[in-house]
């Protein structure tokens, strides 16, 4: 008697092995997990986490010698003009001046600036007199251009846990008889994303901002003809592992992505923003006044739902008003996170009935749970890319609903502002009694943004809101966009900044019909397309519109399980019927 599984043990050892090797990072995170380093680390300092940031004190006379120093400033400075960056910076800016302070108890931070703008930064070893540091241009700013190891998401960025999550989020639905499906190209486009974090992870941004746009060029373009030309996909979408599986699969990814939050993860600035701001609300006091935190930068740039999400997880686990330790923050994104999968197994059982409805859902949520750019965006704690992503499958669900779409796009969109892109889209509906849904959808947006913002608007009402929020993120420098990089591609930027606008209207009207596979191409088309013109964009974003990706692709093919895996369903449970591929 033929077992169920089989004709296909190549895709049962990948899924043992990839998940036996995420099991075993986990464990080995949670031994290493106690072990601190001892010296300064500024990838755990902000923003990237909760290390103090060690004193910086000057030191103006070259021949001084702090107390506890074996340098002097001069010395310092003569090394620190021998680091690479320094050295190249120096024949773009003949006339630098250094200035020299101590940093901490142990290392000198070398600063040069033209008319008070540093532009190169070396940081010395006063023991060893070894140049630790040293960054030009962007990166003497910009922390996060940097590439210190680990410093967003942790181990995430490890070979060992990276590569099983791409294998895993492959494998299952790999069709060995139709290796060449369209399928397999938008997940190994939505992985490629990883060869640009290659080279983020090494500081090279200016490597890695390029790159990110030619898989961006895809995936708009991919979206927009299945939303414009809808085609159903050939074959099953899991070919030959059963479906159980991928459930029992998903709750193991879980319960790791939560172990690896946990032990492994620190806060960067999104998510200490917005258990402040929650904090803020709590107590009373105004969010968007300019008087946010001096702990942070800049922490007010976000919709009211923002922070508003936050603050019954500050109640819960209140902020002590220093950068300790987070668990708000931790709590937050993981709620957010497991709302995105949880939505996903609903969004399915929307899209088909029965019981290719439950396969569906199954099959996005284990997808989820694999993407590894879910998991970064996780382990950064920032916790309001997936409110948005959860936020915007939820407006899938309630496709037929003008009401509740209204509902839940507005409150997207208060949350963060780039969401305002797929408005026109959704307020149109399937395009069936287009002003009325319009007319339903609008009134329901305009009262959330009412109820939401008018409690928390500052003492300078509308106009100082959004000098503090759409204000300061349309013209905030980013090095993390091929704008920020390239100032004088300004002209174009301004085209590609008014083109989404244009297409979300036009996609208001075309197509003429639409179903809930169609919206959900076509909003991930306008999200893309929005994301291509901002001055910032970071891996974070890719949450917005990976949910829709993964519906549409998913929900295309013309049947959810093959018969590897709805036979081996079948045999545990004698009453189900096999779905035929």
């Amino acid at each position: 008697m033929m077992r169920p599984m089989g004709s296909s043990p190549p895709a049962r050892a990948l899924l043992l092995a990839a998940l036996l090797c995420l099991l075993v990072a986990l464990a080995s995170t949670l031994l290493l997990a106690p072990a601190a380093a001892a010296d300064e680390n500024p990838a755990h300092q902000p923003p990237f986490g909760d290390e103090p940031l060690a004193p910086l004190h000057a030191v103006d006379d070259p021949d001084r010698v702090p107390p506890g120093f074996e340098l002097s400033a001069g010395e310092a400075i003569a090394i620190a003009d021998t680091a690479e960056a320094v050295v190249a910076e120096r024949e773009e800016s003949p006339d630098m001046e250094p200035r020299a302070s101590t940093r901490g108890d142990d290392r000198w931070q070398i600063d040069y600036y033209v008319d008070q703008t540093d532009v190169a930064q070396a940081v010395i070893d006063d023991r060893t007199g070894d140049v630790i540091e040293s960054w030009r241009n962007q990166q003497v700013e910009v922390k996060l251009a940097r590439g210190y190891e680990d410093a967003v998401a942790g181990n995430v960025n490890e070979w060992y846990v990276w590569i099983p999550l791409c294998i895993l989020f492959v494998a299952p639905f790999f069709d060995p008889k139709r290796p060449f499906r369209l399928l397999h190209l938008d997940l190994l486009v939505l992985l490629s994303f990883s060869i640009s974090q290659f080279f983020f992870n090494k500081g090279e941004i200016t490597l890695s901002v390029p790159l990110v746009y030619p898989v961006l060029a895809y995936l708009f373009v991919r979206m927009l003809l299945a939303g414009l030309r809808p085609r159903p996909g050939h074959g099953p979408l899991v070919p030959v592992v059963p479906i159980r599986w991928l459930a029992i699969a998903a709750v193991v990814l879980a319960i790791f992505r939560i172990g690896m939050n946990v032990v492994d993860s620190q806060v960067i600035d999104i998510g200490f923003a917005n258990v402040v701001g929650a904090d803020r609300i709590a107590d009373g006091e105004e969010v968007y006044d300019g008087d946010f935190t001096p702990l942070i930068d800049r922490g007010d740039s976000y919709g009211p739902v923002s922070y508003l999400s936050y603050v019954p997880f500050e109640q819960a686990l209140p902020w002590d008003g220093g950068l300790d330790p987070l668990p708000a923050a931790h709590a937050a994104a993981i709620v957010f996170d497991l709302a995105v999968a949880g939505l996903l197994l609903l969004a399915g059982q929307r899209l088909r009935a029965g019981r290719e409805g439950r396969d569906l859902g199954v099959a996005l949520a284990f997808a989820w749970f694999a993407y590894p750019y879910s998991l970064y965006a996780l382990d950064a704690n920032g916790g309001n890319d997936a409110l948005v992503a959860a936020l915007l499958v939820a407006a899938v669900i309630a496709f037929s609903a003008p009401a509740w779409r209204g509902l839940v796009v507005g409150l997207a969109a208060a949350t963060k502002f780039g969401p305002l892109a797929v408005a026109p889209l959704l307020a149109a509906g399937s395009g069936r009694r287009r002003l009325r849904s319009t007319v339903i959808f609008g009134a329901v947006f305009v009262v959330v943004w009412a109820v939401v913002l008018i409690p928390l608007l500052p003492s300078g009402g509308f106009s100082e809101f959004y000098d503090r929020t759409f204000g300061y993120q349309a013209s905030r420098g980013s090095p993390f966009s091929i704008w920020g990089l390239k100032p004088s591609l300004e002209p174009l930027q301004t085209l590609t900044r008014i083109f989404p606008v244009l297409l979300g209207i036009a996609l208001y009207f075309v197509p003429k019909r639409r179903d809930a596979l169609q919206a959900a191409a076509l909003g991930a088309a306008v999200l893309i397309a929005t994301q291509v013109g901002s001055q910032h964009w970071f891996y974070f974003f890719i949450l917005w519109w990976a949910p829709y990706v993964l519906i549409n692709a998913f929900g295309s093919q013309e049947a959810i399980a093959g018969r590897g895996g709805a036979a081996a369903d079948a045999s545990a449970d004698p009453g189900a019927g096999a779905t035929s591929g």
